[in-house]
C-alpha cells in the first residue's frame, strides 16, 4: 500500500486565484482520496474563509503587498515577508508535504520559497495571459507550470510550460436547470433576450454608473436584464434608483448565489476581465463584452481581453469609454443573432477543459517522483 499524499497549496487575495486553488484541491482528491491538502494563505484575505468553506485546513501567514503610494510603510512589509518567510518554514517542516503548489497571491511567494529551498517540487499555475510577479519570481525554482494561454515563453522557462488552462467552479459545468427554468429563478419572460451585467462579488463602479447613466435606453430595449450590483454599492444604487425610477425590465441584485443558473439565463453577459471570469465563458460558451479593469497590476485585464478580441471570440469596451459605448453595445449585439452566434463559435475553440484533473495529475506525478 503506497504512503498518503501529502500537498500544500498556497496563493489566494482574490476569487480569481482561490476558485482554482479549490478545484485543484477537488481533482486531487477525487484521484487520490487518501491525499492530505493543506492550504497556506495570506491572514486577513478571502481565502481564509472560502478555503475553509470548501472542506479544507488553512494556516495564513501575516505577508502583503508593498505600499508604492507611501514607501516608508514598507518598512513594516519587510518585516511581514521575513517572518512569513519563517513562518512558512515551521508550516512546512510540520506538515511535510511530497509537493507544493502555488496560484499566485502574496502568500504563495514565502510558501513556494521554503519549499523549493528545502528541496520539495513546486509547481505553479498562472491564471492570467501576463504573468504575476510573484510566479515570475517563483519559475526558477518550480518543475513544472501550467498556464492558460499561449505565448508565455515570455515570461518562464519554456521546457517547464504546460498549456492547461484554468479550473473553474465546477458547480458552472454541472448545472441541471434549463434556460426556461433559469429564467424563471430570475422571474423573467423566456421569450426576450437576456443580458447579465456583473462586475464581481464586490461590484465595479464603472460597470454600475454606465447602467444608471442608460436608464431610458434600458427600458426601451426589447429585451431584460440581470445586473449583479455588488455588495459593496448596493444601497446607493438603490437610492439612486428610487430617485430616477428603476426599469420593469431591470432585475437588481446586489450578489448572485447560484452563477450557473445565472450564465444559463443570460444571451450575452457584460464582464470584468479577470482569468478566472474568461475562462468560465470559454468553457460554457458565453458571447462577452468585456470591460478590463484598469486597477490591476500591469494593466492584465486588457491583455486577457485582447487575447479573446483578437480571436473575434469577444468585445471589449475600454473603461474610460463604457460610460458611453457599454449599454449601447450590449442592446446592440444582443438584438445581433448572427454576432452572438459567432461569439459563441468563436468562444468556444479558445475553451480548454478538464484543466483542475490535468494539473492534478501533473501533481502527482511530481511527488510521485
Amino acid at each position: 500500500m503506497s504512503k498518503g499524499l501529502k500537498v500544500i497549496i498556497s496563493g489566494g487575495g482574490t476569487g480569481g486565484h482561490i476558485f482554482p486553488a479549490i478545484s485543484i484541491a477537488n481533482a486531487i482528491k477525487g484521484k487520490r482520496p487518501d491525499a492530505e491538502i493543506l492550504f497556506v494563505g495570506a491572514e486577513g484575505r478571502m481565502e481564509m474563509q472560502r478555503v475553509p468553506a470548501a472542506g479544507y485546513e488553512i494556516k495564513g501567514l501575516p505577508i502583503c503587498g508593498f505600499d508604492r503610494k507611501n514607501p516608508l510603510r514598507n518598512v513594516k512589509v519587510l518585516f511581514k515577508i521575513w517572518k512569513s518567510q519563517r513562518m512558512a518554514k515551521q508550516i512546512i517542516k510540520a506538515f511535510q508535504p511530497d509537493v507544493a503548489v502555488g496560484v499566485g497571491g502574496y502568500a504563495s511567494g514565502p510558501t513556494l520559497n521554503k519549499a523549493a529551498a528545502m528541496g520539495i517540487p513546486c509547481l505553479i499555475q498562472e491564471q492570467n495571459s501576463y504573468a504575476g510577479i510573484t510566479n515570475k519570481l517563483l519559475a526558477k525554482k518550480a518543475k513544472k507550470i501550467c498556464v492558460a494561454y499561449e505565448g508565455m515563453e515570455r515570461f518562464f522557462p519554456s521546457e517547464k510550460i504546460m498549456l492547461t488552462g484554468n479550473p473553474i467552479r465546477q458547480s458552472l459545468l454541472h448545472t441541471n436547470s434549463s434556460k426556461e427554468a433559469a429564467l424563471e429563478s430570475f422571474g423573467l419572460e423566456p421569450a426576450k433576450k437576456t443580458v447579465l451585467i456583473v462586475g464581481g462579488s464586490l461590484g465595479a463602479r464603472t460597470l454600475n454608473e454606465s447602467v444608471l447613466g442608460h436608464l431610458k435606453e434600458i427600458a426601451a430595449a426589447n429585451m431584460q436584464f440581470i445586473w449583479q450590483t455588488g455588495k459593496y454599492y448596493s444601497a446607493e444604487i438603490r437610492e439612486r434608483l428610487l430617485q430616477a425610477g428603476q426599469p420593469d425590465n431591470l432585475k437588481v441584485t446586489d450578489f448572485i448565489t447560484d452563477m450557473g443558473a445565472a450564465y444559463q439565463a443570460t444571451d450575452l453577459v457584460i464582464s470584468r476581465a479577470g482569468a478566472g471570469s474568461i475562462s468560465e465563458f470559454c468553457l460554457l460558451g458565453k458571447p462577452v463584452i468585456l470591460v478590463p479593469s484598469p486597477n490591476v497590476a500591469e494593466d492584465h485585464q486588457t491583455k486577457n481581453a485582447m487575447a479573446l478580441v483578437n480571436r473575434e471570440a469577444a468585445l471589449m469596451v475600454k473603461d474610460t469609454e463604457a460610460g458611453k459605448k457599454l449599454i449601447p453595445l450590449a442592446i446592440a449585439t444582443a438584438n445581433d443573432d448572427a454576432k452572438l452566434a459567432s461569439l459563441h463559435e468563436n468562444i468556444l475553440k479558445m475553451a480548454l477543459p478538464d484543466s483542475a484533473d490535468i494539473i492534478a495529475d501533473e501533481v502527482i506525478k511530481l511527488a510521485n517522483k
